[in-house]
């Protein structure tokens, strides 16, 4: 069943049923001050933080999934009729009632008609602002006169620390107070207190937003939620809205809403716009400044355009054109936009994330970069530093950096029985990564802080990180679990030892040996290969299993991820891992993935282990609090798919890996939306396994680093373009049955327009690149003969 459909134009995913499984949901605004929207109008509002800085309110696990949310409800004033601009809350019968929304590059659009009466409501924040905007066009296609009010419907949080607002009702419920000045509504808790002191992190202080609008009379408001909706009423039908007059109500403690009574009168044909804005600061001082500013329903519109040309512009660093439409769908607009959106809010923002994470967790954020490197360069490198100045110097890492409170050089470290093993071993897949996207070598000689104490190059941090593994190492010479290594549900005991991270540790060896015969540290290369050849004969000796890799040894010896084990037999990570880190043999390698495919494929994706644990004492792995077939225990976890295509490609196999891929990528849902419910263009955590009556159906989307390694896997590995130290090389891995496709790439403020052809319907494999009609030698197109624009040829056979 399909509910919308992805309009490549305009880079816009189009709802055409308002009536979706679940919540379809956007982005809108900046770290600075974000938002969530649904294609209901849902969703909520937040400054700097979502657990901190929520000032509007949000029912979590609730049906609808949504509400509240940024209403305007409709009332006609001689039919005594009223239904919202968008379906939902009052959820007129969809017989009647037409609605569509646009979902864009942090903007929604929902249109609807309902007894010849067309609304368009436009929410987005203006650059650089710390207020959204709600444009609302209302037309009237009847062939009478049509007198109308309209209502702005938000509700605030009594407190912006969520728990306060949720929680601690005995406290906030007697901090709020409403006031309207000159028809814009502020919204104050603790307006006893002296103005806010800057201290962000302290639920207690005085803090405002305010709303206000322009372009309409406005002639009556209400700031009292029980006055407003009714006692013994929801947001479907609110008492003023039925009746269609306003209280002009002033709410002191309890519950505060922010409702502006507007009257439009509109002749046959006729359209009016009007905008209402909500924002951080007092209505006397910020509402005034804005609506000034604002004062026209053009100067709102010119600030639209403004956003859609900047987003659009962040989003020209690729575009491809490949045989399958909907993988373009994916990668020319919603991979990369996913990547920002989690490099932005990293797992704290969302419908399902509701404030337990707060900040940047230092292992999803360090992997969030690798997807937005060539997007936006400059403002990844400010985040990549940020987080290199997270780990500790131990060579570990904090397990969260808040960028709001974070004081390099200040923080206490963590104890030792709180360290993660893999959480520094990502900053060998970014930092590189960075520097060959830009060709910033020098990069690696910056000085930067530890998070406790002391400094040192970038180069030097990266050798910290592998020592912390090193010096933590286990009974078979392999980097301990510590409190978790990727999967928080193994439980290992802090001496227990992680096949999964020594895998990282190989690479990170690798990768720093390269690093530093690049540098000329020839020291510094023998030392990375003396312990490479050190952990290979560890890994060789102790984690093959004859057809797969073990997962891990805990502490007693107990064997994770083996034959002997009845449950947890094989786990995907090690299998992949052993490819992209270069330990496998190639028979290894072989058989490993051969493994893969035989016993986790499925039709949605790759399991993350099999069988489930069902009878495994939960103190021994964590897997078993989950029911079969969801989240870790043996679900297709999103976050491990990329890995396997990857791990693919690198084999050679085109074919398989784009199997893999599309077994889960959002868009090949879009015509069995009902399978997945979930939105059809964003990655999501996991996917409900065979072992799960829900097979299929996905869960958690939008902020997850599938995002990340899923648009990483298919640009760098399926399509083949990969940023080096010299240059851009080009090294597709892809279905036999595409003759050709097209590339154009920014590289370093150079445009490459890539064509490949694939005329021996191959797999893998380049035998010739011309660049501007001249030949090249090998894969790698040297940055010095690229001119500002280029075309370029790849023969594959």
């Amino acid at each position: 069943m399909r509910y919308g459909y992805f309009d490549d134009v305009n880079k816009e995913y189009v709802i055409e049923r308002p009536d979706t499984p679940k919540s379809w949901s956007n982005y809108l605004g900046s770290t600075e001050y974000g938002a969530i929207i649904t294609n209901n109008a849902g969703g909520y509002s937040f400054y700097k933080s979502a657990a901190q800085g929520r000032f509007m309110r949000l029912r979590f696990n609730a049906i609808p999934m949504d509400q509240p949310g940024r209403y305007f409800y409709i009332h006609d004033r001689d039919k005594k009729d009223y239904w919202s601009a968008s379906w939902q809350p009052v959820g007129k019968p969809l017989g009647k009632f037409k609605s569509v929304c646009r979902h864009g590059t942090a903007y929604t659009i929902i249109e609807s008609e309902y007894d010849r009466i067309k609304t368009e409501t436009t929410y987005f924040v203006p650059l650089g602002k710390s207020f959204e905007c709600w444009k609302l066009m209302v037309s009237n296609r009847d062939k009478v006169s049509r007198s109308l009010r309209a209502y702005s419907f938000v509700e605030y949080a009594n407190n912006w620390h969520v728990w306060q607002d949720f929680i601690n009702l005995q406290y906030t419920q007697f901090i709020l107070k409403m006031n309207v000045v000159d028809n814009i509504i502020d919204h104050g808790i603790n307006v006893l207190l002296r103005d806010d002191d800057g201290d962000f992190q302290s639920h207690d202080g005085n803090k405002h937003t305010f709303l206000g609008a322009v372009g309409a009379d406005i002639t009556g408001f209400d700031t009292d939620r029980d006055k407003f909706i009714g006692n013994y009423r929801t947001y479907q039908n609110p008492i003023v809205v039925e009746k269609g007059e306003c209280k002009n109500s002033l709410a002191a403690g309890d519950n505060g809403v922010g409702v502006l009574q507007m009257d439009i009168t509109l002749n046959p044909g006729e359209s009016r716009e009007l905008v209402v804005f909500m924002g951080i600061g007092k209505a006397d001082v910020e509402g005034k400044l804005v609506l000034n500013e604002f004062n026209s329903t053009d100067k709102v519109q010119r600030a639209f355009i403004d956003l859609k040309k900047y987003w659009h512009t962040r989003l020209e660093g690729m575009y491809v054109k490949t045989p399958d439409p909907q993988f373009n769908s994916m990668m020319n607009m919603w991979s990369p936009f996913n990547c920002l959106m989690t490099y932005a809010w990293s797992r704290a923002a969302s419908l399902v994330y509701s404030g337990e994470r707060d900040g940047l967790g230092y292992r999803d954020t360090v992997q969030d970069l690798l997807g937005v490197f060539h997007t936006i360069p400059d403002d990844a490198k400010k985040r990549l530093e940020l987080m290199i100045t997270g780990q500790v110097s131990t060579g570990g890492a904090m397990p969260v950096v808040k960028p709001f409170a974070h004081r390099p050089g200040k923080e206490i470290k963590p104890d030792e029985k709180d360290y993660r093993s893999d959480d520094c071993m990502w900053l060998f897949n970014s930092i590189p990564a960075y520097v060959k996207e830009t060709g910033e070598l020098e990069f690696y000689d910056k000085v930067l802080p530890y998070a406790d104490d002391g400094e040192d190059t970038v180069l030097a941090h990266l050798r910290r990180a592998i020592e912390f593994n090193l010096e933590r190492s286990g009974a078979h010479g392999l980097p301990c679990g510590l409190f978790a290594d990727w999967n928080d549900c193994l439980e290992l005991g802090h001496n227990g030892e992680t096949v999964f991270v020594a895998m990282q540790l190989r690479y990170a060896l690798k990768t720093y040996s390269e690093i530093c015969e690049k540098l000329e540290k020839p020291e510094e290369v023998n030392w990375a290969t003396e312990h490479l050849k050190t952990l290979d004969e560890n890994l060789q000796e102790h984690a093959w299993d004859g057809e797969w890799f073990v997962r891990a040894y805990r502490f007693d010896g107990m064997k994770f991820g083996s034959k002997e084990n009845d449950e947890g037999q094989i786990w995907l990570n090690p299998q992949s891992w052993s490819v992209l880190s270069g330990h496998a043999s190639p028979e290894q390698a072989r058989r490993a993935m051969k493994s893969v495919r035989e016993i986790l494929a499925t039709e949605y994706g790759i399991i993350i282990v099999d069988p489930p644990y069902e009878k495994t004492d939960h103190k021994i792995v964590k897997a078993p609090l989950f029911n079969q077939g969801m989240k870790e225990n043996a679900s297709i976890f999103s976050h491990t798919q990329g890995w396997a295509v990857i791990a693919e490609t690198m084999l050679g196999n085109g074919n398989q890996a784009f199997a893999y891929f599309r077994a889960y990528m959002p868009a090949a849902f879009n015509d069995k939306a009902e399978i997945r419910e979930i939105e059809p263009y964003v990655y999501c955590q996991f996917t409900h396994s065979k072992y799960s009556p829900r097979f299929g159906a996905s869960r958690l989307p939008w902020l997850s680093g599938a995002a990340t390694w899923s648009y990483y896997a298919a640009t760098q590995f399926i399509l083949g373009i990969q940023p080096d130290y010299e240059g851009l090389r080009i090294d597709p891995c892809i279905p036999s049955s595409w003759r050709e496709f097209q590339v154009t790439r920014r590289f370093r403020n150079k445009i490459l327009e890539i064509l490949v052809k694939n005329d021996n319907e191959v797999q893998k494999g380049v035998i010739g690149i011309f660049l501007n009609g001249e030949k090249i030698k090998g894969n790698l197109i040297p940055f010095e003969l690229m001119k500002s624009n280029n075309e370029v040829l790849v023969q594959m056979g």
